[in-house]
């Protein structure tokens, strides 16, 4: 039996799942759907594999190939993680839609000070369509920006999933601790839809 054959309705892989979160929103939007969680971390191929009932997960290097029939997903979604523009070209069928979600220059903008955390290049975007440009076109792009009150755990967190995780660590604590808590931190995103050439 083919892949193609036996999944009913559109199929959603996600590169980079970590734990299945998003993966696992998008499916309790779409009733029909299946997905599948990619991730480089056994651990979060672990979590992901549990994140929705009608998702899979795949210990999976995304830069080394996707393990993904050709033309078989109708989206593939990125949020925050590295991209292979020609294995996702390769793996969408012919109406597929290839979502990366980005931060912004604003996103986390309060911790970035106190934590010395690494801040957003103001031409993500930019550099990101450029890399893209060969492979896919955009056919919409939409800011989403919202404030969120963290604790200090919510933080440790936030700072350890991202690329200051290792910069500046062994002061992170002190300065975490030095935070209110809870505190207003803004998430803040461009969620870009793109589609093959």
């Amino acid at each position: 039996m083919r892949v193609e054959d036996a999944v009913a309705g559109p199929t959603v892989l996600e590169i980079g799942a970590g734990t299945g979160y998003y993966l696992g929103a998008v499916l309790d939007a779409v009733p029909q759907g299946r997905g599948v969680a990619l991730d480089v971390s056994k651990a979060a191929a672990r979590r992901a594999a549990r994140a929705h009932a009608r998702a899979g997960s795949v210990l999976a290097d995304a830069w080394r190939g996707l393990p993904v029939p050709d033309g078989v997903m109708s989206a593939v979604i990125c949020v925050f993680a590295p991209r292979n523009a020609d294995e996702v070209a390769r793996v969408l069928d012919g109406n597929g839609r290839f979502i990366v979600v980005t931060p912004t220059s604003r996103h986390l903008g309060e911790l970035i000070g106190p934590l010395g955390m690494v801040n957003v290049d103001a031409a993500k975007q930019d550099r990101l369509a450029e890399s893209l440009g060969e492979r896919f076109e955009q056919v919409s792009s939409a800011a989403v920006e919202y404030t969120m009150r963290l604790s200090h755990e919510d933080v440790a967190n936030v700072v350890a999933m991202g690329p200051s995780a290792f910069h500046a660590a062994e002061q992170r604590a002190e300065g975490i601790a030095a935070l209110p808590n809870p505190m207003a931190v803004t998430a803040s995103v461009t969620v870009a839809v793109y589609r093959a050439r």
